[in-house]
C-alpha cells in the first residue's frame, strides 16, 4: 500500500476543502450533493479515515444541491486526478454525463447510498426497502388505525420510491381493509425540511388536523412534519418516522415528537464505500468485492453490483444503542427530558 502522501489545501467549493496529492498514491474523489446536512459529516470522517490510512489523498466537493453543479464538480474531481470517485448524486440522470466520462477513462466510481443507475458505478447502500419497512412498522404499531400522511423524499432520488415501496409493503393489508386511509402524500424537493413542513402543512389544512399518523421518509423531514404538527398542538400526539439518526432527532424520540428514526451508521457506510473505492481503483473487479450482489430493482431496471448493510430501528425502547455505539452522547439525546420520562435519560 503506498505510504502517506504529502499535500496541498485548496478549496474546490464553499464549505469544502481538499488536499491533493503531490505524491503517488490513490486519489479518492467525493462528490457531496448537498453537505449542509448533519449526517454527511459523519461519513465524510469515515471515509477520510480510510483513505488516508491507507496511503491515499481525499479530494471533495459540495454541490449544494444542484445537479448543475454536481456535474461540473465530477468533471472538476477527474481533472484534478482523481484515480477513484465516491458520488451522493443529487439527480443520477443529470450526472450520466461524468460518470461515463470516468468509467471511458478508466476511473471506478461508487454510487453512494443513492442509486446512480449506470452499470458502471457500484451502488453501495443500506437496504431503503427495509428502512422504510421499519419506518411504517414502527408508525404502525403506534397507530395501527387512522389517517396516514407519507411526506416522501426528492423525486429525483430513486430511494424516495424505494422507502415508499417498503412503507406500502407493511401497510398495503391494513388500507385494504380500510384501517389505515392515506389522506395526503408528497415528494419532498430536494429533501429539504422547509419543504416537507409546507407539504405537512397543506395536507393538514385540507384534512382539517385529521391525521392520525405521518410516515416521513428521512429525519430531516421529520424535523419539517413536527414543526407542522406543533403550529397546531398536535406534537407528541401523532407517530412520526425518520432516518439517519440525526442529533435532532434522536433527541425528538426522547421528547416523544418524533417515533422512530431507522439508523443507518454512516460510519460503516462511509468506511465501507472509501473500501470499495480504493479495491476497484487498485483492479479489483466489482463483483470479488466481499458482500457485492447484483441488484436490478432501480427504475431503468439496470443490472448493477451493488452492496446493501442492515439498517436498524430506533425508538425510546432501545435509544441505549445508539449511545452504547458512541453514535451520540446521552447528554444530546436527553436534552429536555423530563426525569422518569425515558429509561435511558435517567
Amino acid at each position: 500500500m503506498a505510504t502517506a502522501a504529502t499535500g496541498l489545501f485548496l478549496t474546490l467549493a464553499a464549505g469544502t476543502t481538499a488536499t491533493v496529492a503531490l505524491a503517488a498514491g490513490p486519489t479518492v474523489g467525493v462528490s457531496w450533493s448537498n453537505f449542509q446536512e448533519e449526517r454527511w459529516k459523519t461519513d465524510e470522517a469515515a471515509i477520510k479515515a480510510v483513505i488516508e490510512k491507507a496511503g491515499g489523498t481525499y479530494v471533495s466537493a459540495d454541490a449544494q444541491s444542484s445537479p448543475a453543479k454536481q456535474l461540473s464538480d465530477i468533471e472538476s474531481l477527474i481533472a484534478r486526478g482523481a484515480t477513484a470517485l465516491i458520488i451522493l448524486a443529487q439527480d443520477g440522470d443529470a450526472i450520466r454525463p461524468a460518470v461515463e466520462k470516468a468509467a471511458a477513462e478508466g476511473i471506478p466510481v461508487v454510487g453512494y447510498d443513492r442509486l446512480i443507475e449506470i452499470p458502471s458505478a457500484f451502488y453501495i447502500t443500506f437496504d431503503n426497502k427495509e428502512v422504510g419497512r421499519l419506518q411504517a412498522r414502527s408508525v404502525f404499531a403506534a397507530k395501527p388505525k387512522g389517517n396516514y400522511a407519507f411526506i416522501k423524499g426528492s423525486s429525483t432520488d430513486p430511494n424516495a420510491d424505494f422507502l415508499f415501496a417498503g412503507q406500502m409493503e407493511v401497510l398495503k393489508e391494513a388500507i385494504d381493509r380500510g384501517d389505515v386511509r392515506n389522506v395526503g402524500e408528497a415528494y419532498t424537493d430536494k429533501w429539504l425540511p422547509a419543504i416537507a413542513q409546507q407539504n405537512m402543512e397543506q395536507i393538514l389544512t385540507k384534512t382539517g388536523n385529521k391525521v392520525d399518523a405521518v410516515v416521513a421518509s428521512n429525519d430531516g423531514t421529520a424535523g419539517g412534519v413536527v414543526a407542522a404538527l406543533a403550529a397546531q398542538g398536535l406534537a407528541g400526539s401523532v407517530p412520526v418516522s425518520g432516518q439517519d439518526g440525526d442529533k435532532a432527532a434522536l433527541n425528538r424520540i426522547a421528547l416523544g415528537t418524533q417515533t422512530v428514526s431507522v439508523w443507518k451508521d454512516a460510519r460503516e457506510l462511509g468506511r465501507r464505500a472509501a473500501e470499495i473505492a480504493l479495491e476497484l481503483a487498485g483492479g479489483k473487479k466489482m463483483s470479488a468485492v466481499d458482500g457485492a450482489t447484483s441488484f436490478n430493482g432501480g427504475p431503468k431496471k439496470q443490472a448493477m453490483t451493488s452492496l446493501f448493510l442492515t439498517p436498524v430501528a430506533i425508538t425510546r425502547d432501545n435509544l441505549n444503542q445508539v449511545i452504547d455505539a458512541g453514535w451520540v452522547t446521552k447528554d444530546v439525546v436527553c436534552q429536555g427530558v423530563k426525569k422518569g420520562a425515558v429509561k435511558v435519560c435517567d
